[in-house]
């Protein structure tokens, strides 16, 4: 935790929280130390789903995005987050791959309300949020790229407070901007006091000076045009021409085209004399009508982008909540619309919050899966990720077919296809500075005021005037077509259990086989040795190799597996029991190894947290 001036505190801040059921959302205060909340689970491999791209077609125009590599290397996991997000930075296999590696993490938390936490009293209903909030977070910030930022989704229940715990977290230095989403496409008439058409997005950046990627945003640049069919593209001329500090060598005066000449501003110009020649000569800075000063063209093929405003109320640009529902309903018409989400993200909201800080390839992290909408967006948008769900229900009902769905471009919702542009129809040319979408809008008007007119609808004048104005709508766009893949999986077991009543650490009947051998890898830190390689080993940290043996260690054992070992190789052996003298005895023929009592040595606890 980074240290602030100013802190957030509330009831059981030192405490920790475990889950009090496989799969749901409810919790019980532990101490930080107990083992049913240190344990590191390993993740259990199910099905890998391959999609299939579908091949392009003439009947449709195709984005860059379609031809983006599909991206195979994702991870669908079935479990709780907080233990997904351990098993991400501790299991060795995983923190190789994801540690300081995920450009992007969005989450959209359960909200904190009642019907979240249903069973809890008010005054607790705050500091269990927040302490599954920060325990996630801290895991969060580890597995974020120097380059990366978290993105986090809250209505004004908690935002408040979830601004302070991410100051905790990361910093305040590393915070970037809250950003206003306009969820909703109409405001409720059923509303008590205010309606809540409003959600934020709290974004930081793993270090200080983060900044979004600056992109084209059509709504704020639709001023450039090309009246005088300027082969270099649309462009405006609201940039100035004037220095903005003082410099006397740059003040002299211009000639005028009808004689005379046009004196500098106060400053001077921008660019000395030959940089000025030229660029009038290029027909980038020229008269005004009546000559009495410059203008300076920007074109848009210059603007790389825009930055991003912090207020996002355009839902044609990052949808609504409404149109997402409508995507799920077409995605699952079998599943009663009570049965759907009731405030699901669109995937217009998803793809900018993407561009904006990811590039194709990069890895897009989810902890809160919901219906799938992070991974599904990620997906068409050619970068890697992981998602998890800790509701089975949401996961075998939504979020995997949805997966399955959009790997097999049976998807054709959210962004999978945008609509064409409106262009001029047919030998079309229209006038100088109307746009395709103002010559649309003026013959929608012009047929409303003529429709009880006979005389007007046959007058020449104004078949004259629809067809200089006439525009059509191109092909619709295709930016996804299938194809990649993703990793089913789901969280192994507990092999390691608190007793209260015995006031000691257990072995849970999971704790047996293959399952035992890889949590005492993972809660040592020991990456797994290949099973094709038949070695006698199961894992290896550096020079350290581990033995994990389901039942009494001997010196037999240690004799066998020493014999195994190169001169500057060490063994750890865990045992469910070790036999008298077998711990002096590795010592002794193998100098720096050791033997692990399982559980006790890897969980020395007893006396445990408030239960």
């Amino acid at each position: 935790m980074t240290a602030q001036r100013i802190q957030l505190t509330w009831y059981n801040k030192d405490k920790a929280l475990i889950p009090t059921a496989t799969g749901k959302y409810g919790y019980t205060w532990v101490d930080p130390s107990d083992p049913r909340y240190c344990e590191t689970h390993t993740l259990v491999y199910d099905d890998y789903i391959q999609g299939v791209q579908t091949p392009r077609s003439d009947g449709f125009e195709y984005s860059k995005y379609a031809d983006l590599e599909p991206q195979s290397d994702n991870l669908l996991i079935l479990g709780e987050s907080g233990e997904v997000l351990e098993a991400l930075t501790r299991v060795p296999e995983l923190a190789e791959k994801y540690l300081d590696q995920v450009k992007l993490i969005y989450i959209d938390p359960p909200f904190n309300t009642a019907q979240t936490f249903a069973n809890y009293e008010d005054n607790l209903e705050h500091s269990i949020w927040l302490t599954m909030m920060r325990d996630r977070l801290i895991y969060m910030k580890k597995i974020l790229s120097d380059d990366g930022s978290i993105w986090v989704h809250l209505d004004d229940v908690e935002s408040h407070r979830m601004r302070l715990l991410l100051d905790e977290v990361f910093g305040s230095q590393c915070f970037v901007a809250d950003v206003s989403w306009l969820a909703s496409d109409s405001s409720s008439n059923n509303a008590g006091s205010f309606s809540k058409d409003k959600n934020q997005i709290c974004i930081y950046g793993k270090t200080p000076g983060w900044r979004p990627r600056h992109i084209p945003d059509p709504e704020k640049q639709s001023h450039y045009r090309n009246p005088d069919n300027d082969p270099r593209g649309p462009w405006y001329d609201g940039r100035d021409v004037q220095n903005p500090k003082d410099r006397p060598s740059l003040k002299y005066s211009i000639a005028k085209p009808s004689g005379g000449f046009l004196e500098p501003p106060t400053n001077g110009w921008r660019w000395d004399r030959g940089t000025m020649a030229a660029k009038m000569s290029a027909g980038e800075v020229y008269f005004n009508h009546d000559e009495t000063a410059l203008k300076r063209k920007t074109y848009l093929w210059e603007q790389a982008g825009l930055p991003p405003s912090d207020s996002w109320h355009s839902v044609k640009r990052t949808g609504s909540t409404r149109g997402a529902k409508n995507h799920l309903k077409c995605l699952f018409p079998g599943i009663p619309t009570p049965e759907l989400f009731d405030t699901p993200k669109p995937e217009e909201l998803l793809s900018l919050i993407v561009n904006l800080s990811t590039d194709p390839g990069d890895i897009v992290l989810d902890a809160f899966g919901g219906s799938g909408t992070t991974a599904a967006v990620a997906q068409k948008m050619g970068r890697r990720w992981v998602t998890c769900e800790l509701l089975e229900s949401t996961f075998t009902m939504f979020m995997r077919p949805r997966m399955e769905k959009v790997v097999n471009d049976q998807d054709p919702g959210g962004i999978t296809r945008t609509k064409g542009k409106r262009a001029a129809a047919g030998d079309t040319e229209l006038p100088d500075g109307v746009s395709p979408e103002e010559a649309m809008k003026f013959n929608n008007v012009l047929n409303k005021l003529i429709a009880n007119d006979p005389k007007l609808k046959k007058s020449s004048d104004v078949k004259a005037l629809k067809a200089a104005l006439k525009t059509k709508r191109t092909k619709e766009i295709i930016n996804w077509r299938g194809g990649g893949g993703f990793q089913v999986a789901h969280l192994s077991p507990a092999c390691f259990n608190y007793s209260p009543e015995l006031d000691r650490v257990m072995l849970t009947s999971e704790a047996t086989g293959q399952t035992l051998i890889e949590s005492v890898a993972a809660n040592l830190g020991f990456a797994l040795l290949s099973s094709k390689d038949d070695y006698v080993f199961d894992a290896r940290r550096g020079n350290a190799l581990l033995k994990v043996v389901e039942g009494v260690a001997t010196i037999e054992i240690v004799d066998l597996l020493v014999s195994h070992i190169k001169r500057d190789e060490t063994i750890v052996l865990a045992a469910t029991a070790v036999m008298d003298g077998v711990r002096q005895h590795l010592r002794e023929v193998s100098k720096g190894s050791r033997v692990v009592a399982l559980p006790d040595d890897i969980f020395p606890y007893s006396k445990g947290g408030d239960l």
